[in-house]
C-alpha cells in the first residue's frame, strides 16, 4: 500500500509539471485557484454576516436563495460554454461576480439593508454557474497533447480539494480581525485574479464557435428524470446521494451556530471548522485509492454515509473544538468516499446515452437539497438547541444506511463486469498496468462490433476514432498494399493513429467473420495516458510497430 501511494503521489508530482509548463493550462490552473478560493472565502464570511443580521434562520435563508436558484439556472447557463469562446464565458463570469463581490463589500461595510446583500450574494452564485463547464470544456483546446489533457483534470481536481480548506481558513482568519465586509472584498480581489489569468489565455483556435442547434430543454431533461425513475437502483444511489447533500446544506448552518453559540470560539472559528472538512477531503483522496479498485462500491457508499454522519452527530455529544475539528475531517474523508464510490456507481449503472442528462439532474438535486437543508436547519437549532440539532442530522444518513443496507449489497451483487473484456485487458500490455477500477471501466465501456470476412474495417489514411481487440475471428493488416500480418484473439490495432494524432497508418481487413471489442478516442486516450507505465507500455508497442514498417510488420 505504501509503495502504490508513493507511486501515486510521484504520478501527481509529475502531472503538476506537465500543466505548469504549458502557459495556457498554467493560467487556466492559476484562474481556477482564485475562483474556488474565492467560492469558498465567501461562503464562510456570507454565513457569518447572516447570522450577526438574523441568527440561525438568516444562515439558513442565505443558504437558500444562493443554491436554490443556482440549481434552477446550472443545465442552461451550461450552455453558454458550448455556444460562444469558452475563455470569454470565463472572463465574463469572472468580472461579473467581481463586480457584484464588490458591490456586497461596499454595502456590507456602509450598513446597508442586509435584503440587498443577500440578493447580491445569490446573484454571485447564479453568475457562477456558468464557470466551471466552460472551463471544463476549455480544456482539451489548450492541452497540446493527450497526456496534458489528463494531466490538466489531475491538476484540477487537487486543486479543488485544497481550495476546500484554504478558502474556508482564509476567510476564518480574516474574520477574527477584521469583518465580512473586507472579506467580500478580498474575495473580488480574488475574482479578478482569475479574471487576469483567464484573459490571457491563447487558444489555437480563433473565431467564435458555430452555434449549438436548437435544443427542446424541457424533453432533454425529462430523459434524466425518467431514467432515475425507471431504474430501482439508480434511485436508491440518487436518493442517498442528495441526502448526503441535504445534511450538508444543514451543516453550512450548523456549523457556524455551533462555533459562535456552542464552541464560543468566535467569528474565525467558523472558518477553521470549515478547514477541517477540507482537510478531510484531501486524506479522503489517498483512502479512496484504495476504494477505487474493490468490487463492492455500494457498500464503499455506504461507508462514506457513516463517516458523513456520526461525525456530526458526536460534535453534539461531546462539544469541543479540538473534537469538533478532528471529527469534521472524518466528514471531509467521507465526503471523498461518497463521491468517488456514488459517481461510479451511477456511471455503472446508468445507460451511456442518457448519462449526461443523468449527472444534469444530479446536480440540480445536490444545488437544491443544499439549499434545503440550509433552510430546515434553523428550526431544528430553534425547537430543540444546537447540540440536539447536531445529533438529529448526524444520525440521518446512518439511519438511512441501516435502511438501504440490504439493497445497496443487493446493488453491488448484481453489478455486472465483463469478466471476459476485463481478461482481453488484463492481457493486453498497455492496459495491463492500469488499475483496477480504470480496467473495470472500460470493460463496460467496450463497443461489441462484428464484420464478415473480406469487409474493411478501415482504410490506410482514415481518421482515427477508435481502438480495436479481436474477440472472435482474423483480421488482416496491410500497408501500402504489402503483405498482410495476420492478428487473432487477443491481438489490438488502432493505437498509433489514436495516440500520435495521425490518420490510420494502415488497412485492416476482416479475414475471417471477426467479433472486435472497440473503444472510442476519448475514453483510450483517458485510461492510457493518464498512468504512467501505461502510456510507456503504449510508446514501446507503438516504437516497435513504426520501426517494423521497414520490415514489413503491419501497424496501425
Amino acid at each position: 500500500m505504501l509503495r502504490s501511494l508513493r507511486g501515486h503521489l510521484g504520478e501527481s508530482l509529475a502531472t503538476f509539471r506537465d500543466v505548469f509548463r504549458n502557459p495556457n493550462l498554467r493560467r487556466i490552473q492559476l484562474a481556477f485557484v482564485g475562483s474556488i478560493t474565492g467560492d469558498w472565502a465567501f461562503g464562510v464570511a456570507a454565513a457569518v454576516y447572516a447570522y450577526e443580521h438574523g441568527g440561525a434562520a438568516a444562515v439558513g435563508l442565505i443558504g437558500l436563495i444562493r443554491w436554490l436558484p443556482s440549481a434552477a439556472v446550472a443545465p442552461f447557463s451550461a450552455l453558454l460554454g458550448d455556444r460562444y469562446r469558452r475563455e470569454r464565458v470565463m472572463l465574463g463570469t469572472d468580472l461579473t461576480r467581481a463586480s457584484l463581490m464588490g458591490a456586497a463589500a461596499a454595502a456590507a461595510i456602509a450598513g446597508a439593508p442586509t435584503a440587498l446583500v443577500f440578493v447580491l450574494a445569490a446573484s454571485v452564485a447564479v453568475v457562477a454557474t456558468a464557470f466551471r463547464p466552460a472551463q471544463a470544456a476549455l480544456l482539451p483546446s489548450l492541452a497540446t497533447r493527450p497526456e496534458e489533457l489528463t494531466a490538466a483534470n489531475v491538476a484540477s481536481s487537487s486543486i479543488e480539494s485544497v481550495g476546500s480548506f484554504a478558502g474556508p481558513a482564509l476567510g476564518g482568519l480574516m474574520l477574527g480581525f477584521t469583518s465580512p465586509g473586507v472579506v467580500f472584498a478580498t474575495t473580488a480581489g480574488l475574482y479578478l485574479w482569475s479574471a487576469l489569468n483567464v484573459s490571457r489565455i491563447r487558444p489555437e483556435v480563433e473565431g467564435e464557435r458555430e452555434p449549438a442547434a436548437e435544443m427542446d430543454f424541457r424533453t432533454e431533461a425529462a430523459a434524466g428524470f425518467r431514467a432515475i425513475a425507471h431504474e430501482r437502483d439508480l434511485r436508491v444511489v440518487v436518493f442517498l446521494y442528495t441526502s448526503q447533500t441535504l445534511v450538508a446544506g444543514a451543516l453550512n448552518v450548523l456549523i457556524v451556530v455551533t462555533a459562535l453559540q456552542l464552541l464560543d470560539i468566535g467569528r474565525s472559528g467558523v472558518g477553521f471548522l470549515n478547514s477541517g472538512i477540507g482537510v478531510g477531503g484531501v486524506i479522503g483522496a489517498l483512502v479512496a485509492i484504495a476504494l477505487v479498485g474493490r468490487r463492492r462500491l455500494a457498500q464503499g457508499f455506504a461507508f462514506g454515509l457513516l463517516f458523513w454522519g456520526i461525525p456530526i452527530a458526536l460534535i453534539g455529544v461531546w462539544p469541543n473544538y479540538a473534537v469538533a475539528f478532528l471529527l469534521l475531517t472524518l466528514v471531509g474523508v467521507g465526503n471523498t468516499l461518497v463521491d468517488v464510490a456514488g459517481l461510479t456507481l451511477l456511471q455503472r449503472t446508468v445507460s451511456d446515452a442518457v448519462l449526461a442528462r443523468v449527472f444534469g439532474v444530479l446536480e440540480s438535486l445536490i444545488l437544491g437539497s443544499i439549499g434545503l437543508g440550509a433552510i430546515i436547519a434553523p428550526g431544528l437549532i430553534a425547537g430543540l438547541g444546537i447540540r440536539t440539532a447536531l445529533i438529529i442530522a448526524g444520525s440521518f444518513l446512518p439511519l438511512l444506511v441501516l435502511v438501504s443496507w440490504r439493497r445497496l449489497a443487493q446493488i453491488d451483487a448484481t453489478t455486472v463486469v465483463p469478466e471476459h473484456r476485463l481478461a482481453l485487458l488484463r492481457a493486453n500490455s498497455i492496459f495491463a498496468p492500469l488499475p483496477g477500477s480504470t480496467l473495470e471501466h472500460l470493460a463496460t465501456a467496450l463497443d461489441a462490433v462484428g464484420f464478415a470476412a473480406a469487409q474493411t474495417i478501415f482504410r490506410q489514411g482514415d481518421p482515427g476514432d477508435r481502438f480495436y481487440l479481436v474477440d472472435r475471428g482474423e483480421v488482416e493488416v496491410s500497408v501500402d498494399g504489402g503483405a498482410p500480418v495476420v492478428l487473432g484473439p487477443g491481438d489490438y490495432f488502432g493505437e498509433i493513429a489514436l495516440l500520435r494524432g495521425v490518420p490510420r497508418t494502415a488497412t485492416v481487413t476482416a479475414r475471417t467473420a471477426v467479433d472486435l471489442l472497440a473503444l472510442d478516442r476519448d475514453e483510450f486516450i483517458a485510461a492510457v495516458t493518464g498512468h504512467a507505465p501505461s502510456a510507456e507500455a503504449a510508446d514501446a508497442v507503438i516504437g516497435a510497430r513504426l520501426g517494423g514498417l521497414r520490415s514489413g510488420v503491419a501497424s496501425v
